[in-house]
């Protein structure tokens, strides 16, 4: 076989390769967006008309967010948001409109304690994506109704309010569970350190034991065997 004919084989067969290994990656890139964005994955990709750029779009999402400082709530704080939350709530009986504006205004309130920027709603959206893609359609809808609340009907007005509060429970218990897990494991540190540290007293406390035990033995006069004599 001529030697340029194998390089052309050799060409052919690593672009080939090359062509396979992108397919794989893109659709292992696609798979890996559609989980983690959900319905709004497919959102980005159908106000688009580009597959490509939706997922160019939603990866620097994803970008973004990691820079930002994202941070639980205190246990405190998240006591604090849930009675502000039912303050809110039971206003909502007499004067729903304003119930729902303040609704909104404390869920971005908790969006910046939690380190979300809120200078916009439009990027308030964007960043929640990352992370609470699940919830987002629910603040979209609650969003579209408080923007028109003097014109909205009462049910509409609730079924705001259930939003908010679908959106606000997520934000205020996202990050609860590490913190928990982070809390365990100190704790179960901390009593493998108790345990250890017993542990080893105790062994220094037997020790000290034996010892005792062979010096007042070794105290005692000796007696030899003399053959029964």
């Amino acid at each position: 076989m001529p030697t340029w004919l194998i390089v052309v084989i050799v060409v052919v067969a690593v672009a080939v390769l090359g062509a396979v290994i992108w397919l794989v990656t893109q659709e292992m890139q696609r798979k890996r967006l559609q989980e983690r964005f959900g319905p709004e994955y497919e959102r980005v990709v159908k106000e688009s008309d580009n597959p490509r750029a939706a997922q160019r779009e939603l990866a620097e999402r994803e970008r973004r967010h990691k820079e930002l400082d994202i941070r639980p709530l205190s246990a405190s704080a998240r006591e604090r948001y849930a009675r502000e939350w039912a303050q809110v709530q039971e206003k909502f009986v007499d004067q729903p409109a304003e119930a729902v504006s303040e609704a909104d205004q404390l869920l971005v309130a908790l969006m910046g304690e939690r380190g979300y920027p809120t200078e916009g709603y439009e990027q308030q959206v964007t960043d929640l994506s990352v992370r609470h893609a699940k919830t987002l359609e629910h603040y979209r809808a609650a969003h579209n109704t408080q923007q028109k609340r003097d014109g909205a009907s009462t049910e509409d007005l609730r079924d705001a309010m259930v939003r908010y509060r679908t959106v606000f429970e997520d934000l205020l218990t996202d990050g609860a569970d590490d913190e928990h897990r982070d809390h365990d494991h100190d704790r179960d540190r901390e009593h493998d350190h108790h345990d250890r540290r017993n542990g080893h007293d105790h062994d220094r406390a037997d020790r000290g034991d034996t010892a005792k035990q062979e010096h007042q033995a070794s105290a005692q006069p000796r007696t030899e065997w003399n053959g029964g004599r």
